[in-house]
């Protein structure tokens, strides 16, 4: 019988004219076929014939196919070799028969993870059923008549469950591979990354056009006689204009098409789930801090790049735009929107917790040193009375709270203030990453004790108005002692 290899783009590469036991098996077992020269042959039962994984729509690699030939015309067979690249299907068809085949694989997995789950709940119903002639820890009775049954039924435990934990273990393999196949077409049609591949297919079509016209690409040269190139050209434009109705699809969807002209320096950028200030425009990227700065930030800035590391972050990755102005705004909104949220929370008359009131993104132990002494200040001797809460309100100094900025390795023997403001106020400001550094940090206490004696007021250089304009806070250089309130009666 006559052995037949036939390979096009349309269909692959296939064998046939085969039997079982002829000695064919062996040699297209070898791992040295394909356009890699690495690769079996496999046996379809659908096709009833031999052929060779990932060869349709591809040309292939000819050498290895007459290698294949004159192996099989040594071992005594009768070879025919049949190549025809230019027979093809478009690239629309064959991505629809590829999502076609991914929805029923889905279908086909689902039901093998369906019937593993209940197989594994079966066995691990039969293993508790046996289990409950030990259920008050029944030995196994040495020389007992019962002994037999004993060791068969622990047996039967023991292999009932083994095959509950498999059949689970199997269930859960299936499962991955159904989510994986339902999410093949949300996948290939994913905007950004059908932007990336775009860039790649526009670039093989250049290369392919620089060879048409003799010239060098991808650094080297194929003759334009090549009518090879021509089909490779073919395939290429289709590829390029279904990706690109893909993306006319999903702008009509709403998704936005970020561009250079779309951004300016100064502008925040929405990358992988973080804010960044764009510190450069790029044709095909902007620059922005290092991402190691946005570690837990919801916003970084340029003033938060500590190291002065970059990074870039391409447009088919981006997911928003905010102006200065905007960034501002929002951030005062939450702000504001914080605030009222505190308001309207019940009075908390336990300690404020140390991380809560001083927040630095420095946790060094003179930081801790500097928390726990805010503790300190900031928790009540005890627990407040009616008259304490009306002297408070009676002076309007119900809230308020002094920030000062303490120094590592100071020996100075007054805290300096640098201003007053309300406790949320105070809050913020302290909680903020900016105000803070290596050697120093602001703290607040709503009990600073006596102008002069225990504190003094110190010169406020400017460095944090930024900080207090984008809060919309106006801080105070004067403090009033709340008076003590009246004694109780006995």
């Amino acid at each position: 019988m006559t052995i037949e290899i036939t390979h096009t783009r349309r269909e692959g590469t296939l064998i046939e004219g085969t039997s079982r036991g002829d000695g064919s098996a062996e040699i297209l077992r070898l791992r040295e076929y394909g356009r890699t020269q690495s690769q079996p042959f496999r046996w379809s039962r659908n096709l009833d014939c031999w052929y060779l994984p990932h060869s349709r729509d591809h040309a292939t690699c000819t050498p290895s196919l007459e290698l294949l030939a004159q192996r099989l015309r040594d071992a005594g067979f009768e070879v025919t070799l049949t190549i025809d690249n230019a027979d093809r299907r478009s690239f629309s068809d064959a991505e629809k028969e590829r999502e076609e085949k991914a929805e029923g694989r889905a279908e086909r997995f689902g039901g093998y993870a369906a019937s593993a789950a209940q197989n594994s709940e079966a066995a691990w119903k039969s293993s508790h059923e046996i289990s409950e002639r030990f259920a008050f820890g029944q030995p196994i009775l040495i020389g007992h008549h019962s002994e037999g049954r004993a060791r068969r039924d622990h047996a039967r435990m023991d292999n009932a469950m083994r095959k509950s934990i498999g059949e689970s273990d199997r269930a859960a393999h299936w499962t991955g591979r159904a989510q994986a196949a339902a999410n093949y077409e949300r996948f290939k049609r994913d905007p950004g990354r059908t932007l990336r591949r775009l860039d790649k297919l526009r670039a093989d079509l250049r290369a392919v056009e620089k060879w048409q016209r003799g010239e060098s690409a991808k650094g080297f040269s194929r003759s334009p006689a090549d009518p090879e190139l021509e089909t490779e050209h073919q395939e290429l434009t289709e590829e390029i204009q279904h990706w690109e109705q893909v993306i006319k699809d999903a702008e009509a969807d709403g998704f936005k098409m970020w561009s250079k002209a779309d951004f300016t320096r100064g502008d925040f950028v929405l990358y992988r789930g973080t804010w960044y200030e764009v510190l450069r425009v790029n044709p095909k990227s902007v620059t922005i801090p290092h991402i190691h700065n946005g570690v837990g930030q919801r916003v970084v800035r340029a003033a938060d790049n500590r190291h002065g590391w970059t990074w870039t972050a391409p447009y088919d990755d981006v997911s928003g735009r905010k102006s200065a102005d905007e960034m501002r705004q929002s951030t005062r909104a939450e702000v504001a929107e914080h605030q009222e949220q505190a308001q309207q929370a019940p009075p908390i008359k336990e300690p404020v917790p140390a991380a809560e009131t001083c927040p630095t993104s420095h946790p060094s132990p003179w930081h801790a040193k500097a928390r726990r002494w805010a503790l300190c200040q900031h928790a009540p001797e005890g627990r407040s009375t009616p008259a304490t809460a009306l002297a408070e309100r009676a002076n309007g100094q119900e809230g308020m709270a002094l920030v000062l900025i303490t120094s590592k390795n100071s020996r100075r023997s007054r805290k300096r203030a640098l201003w007053a403001m309300t406790r949320r106020e105070a809050q913020a400001v302290c909680g903020d990453p900016r105000t803070s550094g290596r050697s120093y940090m602001l703290t607040w206490t709503d009990r600073p004790g006596t102008e002069g004696a225990d504190w003094e007021w110190v010169p406020d250089n400017g460095s944090h108005a930024p900080v207090l304009d984008e809060l919309g806070i106006t801080p105070r250089r004067e403090w009033t002692a709340a008076p003590q309130a009246p004694a109780e009666a006995a």
